[in-house]
């Protein structure tokens, strides 16, 4: 409540000048306010990108899992046998199941089906907030982690694990083996958010390549973030589709740069035209490929008038531009100049001309 006093306080100060205005100032403001209380009373049961059209739940990872304090690494291969292991429920605090006061390491399994999902879909593994740190494995790889364990340790209690996996770690004809190795610094632990499983994009087998999932992020102006060869080893991680605001930027406006590092992963064709898709943009952008100039975005018009925001980014690829066997980098500079931000709405990917009008 302390952070919200302080909000109302500032409120109060600008809502008779807001007021009085004609435009849509005052309405935001008052969206902004709605949403600062809402985030004040969040819990680990929220988690916007859960609600994210762009994703489809393909397998519920919610209930029971195989868990074990202490540390192995052998446990996060597929060889590993735990049936001797605890059973725990996920989500839920692991301190609320008979392991009260424990701090420390601790590691959770569950096996998935993967004749369950498509292998022209992209797919994620979303676990909701994990308290503290975590490194998650599928099929003995790591597919990401968040936070630092001890003894440089840096706690992600309120991040979103949201992680893509590859699909060369998938076995589409039968069992898998998902391990997360968790730490917890102190008070609760465990996998503790809402609605885990895994995912898929949704329009990821009408695209070419689907470059949804996680991207580079820094809220602040360089020109030289288009340059392929820009470090970019320091920037947030962030997810893509999805409004900045959800993602740690909550009432951030202005100027921000995305990146996205990928290869190739089709088998190129000289005789057909690619696009690169983003989908839809909060407000304005300019968009780079390789250090170039793909194209741009923005009507010119202020806030409350501009309507850059609801449209689709469709860019031609020029054939000389794109890597076709090594590195390629889309840098994306994006300028929001009121209420959400950011590269909201998919699909984001390459797709030929033919492959448009499937797109949803």
């Amino acid at each position: 409540m302390k952070r919200f006093t302080l909000i109302l306080m500032f409120s109060l100060g600008l809502i008779f000048r807001l007021q009085a205005q004609e435009d849509s100032g005052f309405e935001w403001f008052l969206n902004w306010l709605r949403e600062e209380f809402n985030y004040e009373h969040e819990n680990y049961n929220s988690s916007p990108l859960y609600e994210n059209s762009e994703l489809i739940k393909k397998i519920d990872l919610e209930g029971s899992w195989s868990f074990s304090i202490g540390d192995n690494l052998n446990w996060a291969t597929t060889t590993y046998n735990d049936q001797h292991w605890e059973k725990i429920k996920v989500p839920s605090k692991w301190e609320n199941q008979g392991f009260n006061g424990y701090d420390g390491i601790a590691w959770y399994r569950i096996r998935f089906d993967g004749r369950k999902l498509n292998q022209k879909q992209t797919h994620f593994l979303l676990l909701g907030q994990i308290d503290d740190a975590d490194e998650c494995y599928v099929n003995g790889r790591m597919v990401g982690k968040s936070g630092r364990f001890a003894p440089d340790f840096k706690t992600a209690y309120t991040a979103h694990r949201n992680y893509l996996i590859p699909n060369e770690n998938i076995n589409f004809n039968g069992e898998n083996i998902i391990a997360v190795r968790v730490y917890d610094q102190t008070l609760d632990g465990g996998i503790v958010g809402n609605a885990p499983g895994l995912y898929a994009s949704l329009n990821s087998e009408n695209l070419e390549q689907d470059l949804s999932g996680p991207w580079r992020f820094q809220k602040w102006d360089d020109k030289e973030s288009l340059e392929v060869n820009h470090d970019d080893s320091g920037w947030d991680e962030i997810w893509v589709p999805a409004k900045w605001d959800d993602q740690g930027f909550r009432t951030f406006d202005g100027i921000a740069w995305y990146r996205k590092h990928f290869k190739v992963n089709f088998t190129y064709d000289p005789n057909k035209q690619y696009y690169l898709i983003l989908g839809k943009i909060d407000d304005f952008d300019i968009t780079y490929l390789n250090g170039k100039r793909l194209g741009m975005t923005n009507d010119g018009l202020r806030f409350g008038e501009s309507t850059s925001f609801d449209k689709l980014r469709l860019y031609r690829i020029p054939p000389s531009l794109i890597d076709k066997n090594g590195d390629n980098v889309i840098a994306v500079r994006v300028k929001d100049i009121g209420y959400h931000g950011g590269i909201y709405k998919g699909p984001i990917g390459i797709v030929t001309e033919d492959q448009i009008s499937g797109l949803k």
